[in-house]
């Protein structure tokens, strides 16, 4: 793992782990118990994440800027230093017991808490591998936050898999263009937020990539085109926290092994398969995503973006996320954000927010999604706002715009 500008070796790790796990069984953790976290992306927190579970603990990784509230024996905010106990540590580890409790990311609600086990981690790694053919070459750039599921997957993956973890604490575009242009990156994950920062600061290459995760919600057709100009090999993934991270490869996308699609009421998404976690399941055995999709006759799989989202106008359904991909098309458009805003008329009217590169015209934004939307899908109404509300892995919190 390289994180700060340090390498650690898992060897190192794995003895740096030892000791801490016993002093954290001197300040009285043990079995069943878990331990908050905001410390940042480095070494002291991937030794905590790889120390509990040799006490049969769980990590619960906060984000420090708003710590969710979360049942703790201990919160660590600095490493921890302190005497030991000799307490005999574990070998090997529950499957089913809770290895991390994470929080979903809240961008349609209150964030909700989810146990996953390491048997769920270990199927999600299995399935990446499967996907991705890890080895111990590759070097795995990872720029998310560790408190956010597609953070700590890599941080896991990794350790299972031998692979290098390149853990930066948060985007910084010239950091992770650094990564990649000088060729140290084989893999990297990022939002389609980050990517469109690194084409800001005029990425050009990337040599040694062989993929490129790119999730987290929808992703602007024009990205993608100028990733492939630029020979990145991005590829468009879907998954969630209670899936233990991305689930389904491609757009449409195809999942991955072990994962079962379905299509339930409303036409929602319903995934299972080793990967999702037990308390996650409804009672009919699937996670319900709350996503809106499809599967073709190939069996892939068609996301049109949140159920709750969905804006109905005249009668007529319409996926923000359609017309915030039109809007993203037009050069002048850096981000973008739609909402159904209450109208007298049409029920719910499509009302657009964008932050502009330079100054362009409501008709103009208009006339431009007119060749790319049916016409009841058109925005009534485009609002230039200086920025939008995203969360730290590049989220679009719709409940926080105000019109």
């Amino acid at each position: 793992m390289i994180a700060a500008g340090e390498s650690v070796t898992y060897a190192e790790l794995h003895a740096a782990a030892d000791h801490l796990a016993r002093r954290l069984a001197a300040r009285g953790v043990g079995a069943g118990d878990v331990v908050a976290t905001t410390l940042p992306a480095g070494r002291s927190f991937v030794e905590l994440l790889h120390a509990l579970p040799r006490l049969g603990a769980a990590l619960a990784p906060l984000d420090p800027r708003a710590p969710a509230r979360v049942a703790a024996a201990l919160t660590v905010s600095e490493p921890l230093e302190g005497k030991e106990d000799d307490t005999l540590l574990r070998d090997s580890v529950d499957p089913e017991a809770a290895h991390s409790i994470l929080h979903t990311s809240g961008t349609s609600g209150r964030p909700k808490q989810v146990a996953l086990s390491y048997a769920n981690h270990a199927a999600s790694a299995a399935a990446a591998a499967d996907h991705l053919g890890l080895g111990p070459g590759d070097r795995w750039l990872c720029p998310l936050p560790l408190f956010h599921v597609g953070g700590l997957a890599v941080l896991v993956r990794s350790a299972i898999y031998a692979t290098t973890a390149l853990v930066h604490d948060g985007f910084d575009a010239a950091a992770a263009r650094e990564s990649l242009e000088s060729g140290e990156a084989t893999l990297a994950s990022f939002v389609p937020t980050m990517l469109g920062r690194l084409r800001d600061v005029g990425l050009r290459s990337a040599p040694a990539l062989r993929a490129a995760l790119l999730g987290g919600g929808p992703i602007p057709r024009g990205l993608v085109e100028w990733a492939a100009g630029q020979g990145l090999p991005v590829v468009p993934v879907y998954g969630m926290t209670e899936s233990c991270s991305h689930v389904v490869a491609g757009t449409p996308g195809r999942p991955l092994r072990g994962v079962e699609l379905s299509i339930g009421a409303d036409g929602e998404i319903l995934v299972r398969g080793p990967m999702v976690a037990r308390g996650s399941m409804a009672a009919d055995g699937w996670l319900h995503t709350g996503d809106r999709g499809r599967l073709d006759g190939d069996g892939l799989l068609h996301v049109d973006g949140r159920i709750k989202e969905l804006i109905v106008t005249g009668g007529e359904n319409v996926a923000p996320a359609e017309v915030e991909e039109a809007l993203l098309s037009h050069q002048a458009v850096a981000d973008a954000a739609v909402l159904g805003l209450p109208d007298p008329e049409w029920g719910e009217a499509v009302t657009a927010f964008v932050v502009l590169r330079e100054p362009v015209g409501e008709a103009a934004l208009i006339e431009h999604c007119r060749a790319r939307l049916a016409p009841f899908k058109l925005p009534k109404r485009v609002e230039p706002v200086a920025g939008l509300p995203r969360n730290r892995a590049g989220k679009l919190l719709r409940d926080e715009i105000v019109p």
